[in-house]
């Protein structure tokens, strides 16, 4: 039998679950025509971030296997979308960097998405949306620290 505290853990993960694949699948129609949400991630991440990154670095941010990692590097590089050189300093490691075209697709999914992302958050609203934020934030430190 499940008490209180465990059937509001439960509900709490459902509706995490809900809203994440939710989101996805609207994030996923509202990118331009043949991004990928794993692209426009990887880009949206390299575009932030002053250095290169390695594959292996970019598998550990975004919790993936390096599998997984290098198939999503190697279809934005079929696309010129990112370089990878090999590390001068260690043969056995590549880097990778967005390019200009990245930095042009990023811009652009960013502009197809911001509309739906921002009516969202005005739906919700400013004082829900500060809320909610720290509460997230916390959930995912907590459950990056397990993994």
């Amino acid at each position: 039998m499940t008490n209180v505290n465990d059937a509001l853990s439960i509900s709490l993960l459902s509706e995490l679950i809900t809203t994440n694949q939710l989101a996805r699948a609207r994030l996923s129609k509202a990118l331009p025509k043949g991004m990928e949400l794993s692209h426009f991630s990887v880009l949206n991440h390299l575009a932030n971030t002053a250095s290169e990154r390695t594959p292996a670095q970019l598998a550990k941010t975004f919790h993936v296997t390096k599998g997984a990692m290098t198939n999503t590097l190697s279809k934005l590089e079929t696309a010129g979308h990112i370089h990878i050189r090999p590390d001068w300093d260690d043969a056995r490691r590549k880097l990778v960097a967005v390019s200009p075209s990245g930095r042009a697709a990023r811009d652009n999914a960013l502009q197809a998405i911001t509309p739906m992302i921002s009516e969202l958050a005005s739906t919700l609203g400013t004082d829900k949306v500060r809320a909610a934020l720290p509460i997230l934030r916390a959930l995912r430190i907590r459950l990056e620290s397990d993994s």
